[in-house]
Parts: C-alpha cells; structure tokens; sequence
C-alpha cells in the first residue's frame, strides 16, 4: 500500500521544497491544483515537473483530487472541520478513486 502525504508550498523555494521531497522518499508528486501554474518562481507546472524529474520523483497533474469549491469555501468562511469531512467524501468518490488508483498502481512498492 502506497503512503500518502502533503505538501504546500508558500513561503518555501523550490529547492527546498524538492529536498524535502527527496527527504521523505517520495516516488510520485500529484498536483491537485486547480490551475497548475504560479507567479513563485519553479512552481509552474513544467518548471515544477521538471525540477521533480531531475530528483528522480515523478509528477502528474490530477485536478480531480483537489478540494471541491464546497470545501475551499468552508475554509474561507472559517469552517476547517467542515471542509475536511467535504474532502474526505470528495476522495472516496468514483471520479477522485479513478484518477488516483492507476497513479498508485505503479508506485506501488
């Protein structure tokens, strides 16, 4: 069974960001983000996809597994709880666990 985790990555740079990555063993980095690029410099898409490869971590695209509007609102509206049990719900759904089960499959150990 593969491990899962997060990261974010404001305040931080891409070098630290991908040394943190390396530093926990991470195989596969999927980015949930909604539109996949940044005005933070190496944290668009192929700058971000591209430093990963030179890491040796794998990077895809899954804007499906991202927290649903719903969720991201209950955040703002100062309601975390709220948007957990969203996001929980969201990532049993058939589309998320169709998005995410062939990236799992190959990083499978």
């Amino acid at each position: 069974m593969a491990n899962l985790a997060t990261i974010g990555y404001e305040g931080c740079t891409i070098d630290a960001v991908v040394q943190a990555l390396q530093n926990a063993g991470t195989q596969l980095l999927i980015d949930v983000r909604a539109v996949p690029s940044s005005r933070k410099p190496g944290f668009s898409k192929r700058q971000l996809a591209a430093s990963l490869d030179e890491a040796g971590i794998a990077y895809v695209h899954l804007q499906g597994l991202g927290t649903p509007k719903p969720g991201r609102d209950a955040v703002r509206a100062g309601h975390p709880a709220r948007m957990e049990v969203i996001f929980r719900e969201h990532m049993t759904s058939d589309r998320a666990q169709a998005e995410l089960a062939p990236q799992l499959l190959e990083f499978q150990d």
